[in-house]
């Protein structure tokens, strides 16, 4: 294995050890290209700590930087890399056009060799276009007035990912789509190779250090898929007990090493990993590894105070997911935010379920179709090999298809989204239209910010008074779309306000208000228990996990210190409803 570490490189399933950051001072300006300012990448000219923090709007940037290429990336190819920029790239090297990328929430890159100078200083311009006021391209929860309201917050402009430069031979592995096959006791390797397609691959698994397989290919062609037993001779009591297997209780990974070779000469190695998992709804029950799962989740938006959309740090991951596992809940919502890369690392590392979602657009046009559909695609390709995604979540809330219920048009989107998900991953479940106005969809989830106990458990006592629900005043079913026994799930719920310490905000609010923390433990209790009690409900989603600006109905303040104790959550969240008073 290289020794790269993961958690220091911005793609943690895919890693090469030949590659440096470009993050760090870049200039900078609004609207023109005259460079006059500086700021620290990757963190948008809205948040502190770009070391601008300027909330007006602007829907140019540009960004310049120089750099040089290392000795050990000399007389190689150079592939540029930026983690995700808001919304329309366009980038050049040493004044030549490398290219132009769309979309706000995926990452691309570039082969720029051709344009780098191998002993001199290289220059790197981007111009960033991000139009704040156009709905109909995908923006979540990035708010297109002066302040932030309602459940909208500060946009974010320009490059919020890692940049980075890695050096490559001609010879190389472009990708690797991982299918873990639990019931076959295999994995399936579909392979993208660049350059010499007489090359051989290699592929090395290996569980916990122990050396399990390397299998070697020569394929003959630059794409090709391969299937790889794990129940190889020599290796002990090998029979996927859960002990193998991935789940948030048992987040077990594989690693695996990908070699390519030309003529015995190494060419690329890459370091990855995968998860034994398998996801399905069997007889209407949803299944985790061929096991009725009960799903307890919690709405995160990957929203922090000083800089917005972007973690500083791996630590900011890592703090998030351990206080969500210490709180009883199992997964997370990701809300209408594409998270970076590392966050799923962590909580394919760590344990934590993850619904994968992307910021909505709002209004329906040919342009917005297309606009979504692309974007999506970029979505499901960059994160299929993480195990911790489960379910897919391509629209929420008929936020750019409000008129679905009526609309055909929209509904054949709805229904679009969902087969186009599958198609590209048919081991995801995948949900239509989160919250309501479902087409066709593996699961039906629904949104329901009721606070009174009483209410709540007598719309959730039978399927019939479910499916008959309209708690939030739109219809469960779009159009000519109905039940079909589908798992049933409370994806958002709660939303309880508490504020507690010295700093309130007067304009803070929530679905409902707590007044003290026995108050808010009895609020939690009565919007939880309900659930729990249904024999007809598989799973839940609260909101939220963090205050956010004006939203003060998170389970933690903004800067991630609870407002009760978690451990008297988690026996709320968990089932034990033991409130001391």
């Amino acid at each position: 294995m290289n020794k790269t570490p993961r958690g220091e490189y911005p793609r943690p399933n895919f890693v090469r050890d030949n590659w440096m950051s470009l993050n760090g001072t870049w200039r900078f300006s609004f609207d023109e290209p005259v460079l006059d300012k500086k700021i620290t990448v990757p963190y948008v000219y809205q948040c502190e700590l770009s070391g601008i923090g300027t909330r007006e709007f602007h829907e140019s940037v540009w960004y310049e930087r120089e750099f040089e290429i290392p000795d050990t990336m000399r007389e190689k190819q150079i592939i540029l890399h930026f983690g995700a920029v808001d919304y329309i790239s366009r980038l050049w090297v040493n004044d030549v056009f490398i290219g132009e990328h769309k979309g706000g929430q995926t990452g691309f890159n570039f082969d720029i060799t051709e344009a780098v100078l191998q002993e001199e200083k290289n220059m790197i311009r981007l111009h960033a276009y991000d139009p704040p006021f156009d709905m109909d391209i995908p923006r979540g929860k990035q708010f297109w007035e002066a302040e932030s309201r309602s459940i909208f917050y500060t946009p974010s402009t320009g490059i919020w990912q890692s940049v980075w430069i890695e050096a490559v031979e001609a010879d190389r592995i472009e990708n690797v789509f991982v299918t873990p096959m639990l019931d076959e006791q295999s994995v399936k390797f579909e392979y993208h190779l660049a350059g010499d397609k007489n090359s051989t691959l290699d592929i090395g698994i290996s569980f916990e250090g122990q050396h399990i397989t390397t299998v070697s290919i020569n394929p003959g062609s630059l794409n090709g898929v391969i299937t790889i037993a794990l129940d190889q001779p020599g290796l002990e009591a090998w029979n996927f007990t859960e002990s193998h297997t991935w789940s948030p209780e048992n987040p077990r990974l594989f690693d695996v090493q990908y070699t390519l070779k030309a003529n015995g000469v190494v060419n690329d190695i890459v370091e990855s990993y995968f998860g034994m998992r398998k996801v399905a709804v069997t007889n209407g029950v949803f299944m985790l590894n061929n096991r009725p799962y009960y799903q307890r989740l919690i709405l995160d938006q990957g929203y922090w105070p000083s800089s917005l959309l972007t973690a500083s740090t791996d630590e900011d991951f890592i703090k998030d997911i351990t206080l969500v596992k210490q709180m009883g809940f199992n997964g997370v919502r990701k809300h209408q935010k594409v998270e970076d890369p590392r966050f799923l690392y962590h909580a394919d590392k760590m344990g934590l379920l993850v619904w994968g979602e992307i910021g909505s657009a709002y209004v329906y046009t040919r342009r917005y179709v297309q606009n979504m559909v692309n974007e999506w695609l970029e979505v499901i390709k960059r994160d299929y090999n993480h195990p911790c995604i489960v379910v897919w979540t391509p629209l929420n809330e008929s936020w750019g298809i409000h008129e679905i219920n009526t609309n055909t048009a929209m509904q054949s989107h709805c229904k679009t989204m969902y087969y186009i998900t599958k198609s590209l991953d048919a081991t995801r479940l995948v949900i239509s239209n989160d919250g309501w106005e479902h087409t066709d969809s593996d699961l039906l989830t629904i949104h329901d910010y009721e606070s009174d106990e009483a209410i709540l458990q007598k719309r959730y006592e039978t399927m019939e008074s479910i499916i008959n629900s309209i708690p939030s005043g739109r219809s469960l079913y779009a159009g000519d779309c109905g039940y079909e026994g589908q798992p049933v799930l409370v994806t958002e719920f709660g939303g309880i306000s508490y504020q507690n310490g010295s700093t309130k905000n007067e304009e803070g609010w929530g679905y409902s208000t707590a007044e003290c923390g026995n108050d808010f433990l009895e609020r939690y209790k009565a919007v939880v228990s309900p659930l729990q009690d249904s024999p007809h409900i598989q799973g839940f989603c609260y909101t939220q996990l963090t205050d956010i600006e004006q939203e003060t109905n998170g389970l933690l303040t903004f800067t991630r210190e609870p407002k009760v104790d978690p451990e008297a959550i988690a026996e709320i969240t968990t089932g034990k409803m033991h409130i001391g008073k």
